[in-house]
């Protein structure tokens, strides 16, 4: 499972013309899932999202987690983060979880993230044409992989 974590201080996803979520200073967290991940990566690395401390405390140093700073968090699937690009120049994404496996991890990614910090986790639409949109604050982008927990 990877991610790419945003510290923003706003975000938005729109499906169609329609802005399906937004949020204001937090996280934005662009989610893969590998075929060979499951609840046990989900875990670790929600444990590590939520526990980030990233956000400026009195001094101005990155000291503060999310929950500190009363943060939000989007977090939208992309699958192209599991790309393989070292034969020719199109991407291959083999190692991207099918639908039926990435979903319900998808949905247990939200809802134990959800728990950890407390409230509710904004997303985009699994496997949806989305148009992102954000502010990183910072810039501030961290790379997380569940297969390089060390």
């Amino acid at each position: 499972m990877r991610a790419v974590i945003q510290r923003v201080s706003t975000a938005s996803v729109t499906i169609n013309g329609e802005v399906k979520s937004a949020i204001g200073l937090g996280f934005m967290v662009l989610l893969g899932i590998e075929a060979a991940d499951n609840e046990e990566d989900t875990e670790w690395l929600c444990g590590k999202i939520a526990q980030l401390r990233v956000f400026a405390d009195e001094a101005g140093l990155m000291n503060k987690s999310l929950q500190e700073v009363d943060g939000e968090v989007l977090v939208v699937s992309q699958f192209t983060l599991h790309a393989s690009y070292k034969k020719g120049n199109r991407p291959s994404f083999i190692k991207a979880a099918r639908p039926e496996q990435a979903i319900p991890l998808y949905e247990y990614f939200i809802s134990t993230l959800s728990k950890l910090i407390d409230k509710p986790v904004a997303t985009g639409t699994f496997g949806a044409d989305m148009k992102v949109a954000l502010v990183n604050d910072g810039p501030v982008t961290i790379l997380m992989d569940t297969k390089n927990k060390e």
